[in-house]
């Protein structure tokens, strides 16, 4: 349920436009399409400061920053690592399913664990930092992956404790901070 006026609602409203659009071409012209709705990616090579929350915690930790939580915190998140999401689409590329298929890590972490978690991997010293939430900020993203799993034989494998460390290893290297700062 997303508010189709709200701040946010371009991009709610602009990726329901682009799958209908796709499939009226599809069914007027028979032209081959494949949609995926893909989910929280997050690796190496992203934006340092796209305003993401995996690169903004990544990026504010190395530069000693507080990690800035938006309010309440106790709002979800699924994180799917790059080389996952990248498997992901090209099993619907190549297969035989249109979809829509979900492609993402239905694992789900809190604002509030993730920020945790960054912290104890990446830069235990800085502090936690609440902040005001944007408007329609949506309180859970969690993909829902069994047509995935059943007609791609797709599941993800990279666990979110595990791919954060390659994606320090990354922004390390971006933004020149060395591991004993």
């Amino acid at each position: 349920n997303v508010n189709p006026i709200g701040v946010r609602s371009c991009y709610d409203e602009g990726k329901r436009v682009a799958e209908t659009l796709m499939f009226d071409y599809h069914r007027q012209h028979g032209i081959e399409i494949r949609i995926a709705r893909i989910f929280n990616t997050y690796g190496p090579r992203m934006n340092i400061d796209d305003g993401r929350v995996v690169s903004n915690f990544i990026a504010q930790a190395l530069r000693g920053e507080p990690l800035t939580v938006q309010k309440p915190g106790t709002q979800t998140r699924s994180f799917c690592f790059v080389s996952d999401m990248v498997d992901g689409l090209i099993r619907l590329m190549e297969g035989e399913n249109t979809g829509p298929i979900n492609i993402g890590n239905p694992g789900e972490f809190t604002m509030l664990e993730l920020a945790e978690t960054v912290k104890e991997l990446i830069n235990p010293k800085v502090e936690i930092k609440m902040v005001e939430n944007t408007p329609d900020d949506p309180r859970q993203r969690k993909p829902d992956i069994p047509k995935a799993k059943e007609l791609l034989g797709w599941e993800p494998k990279v666990k979110l404790r595990d791919g954060l460390p390659l994606m320090e290893e990354d922004f390390r290297l971006r933004l020149g901070v060395s591991k004993e700062n």
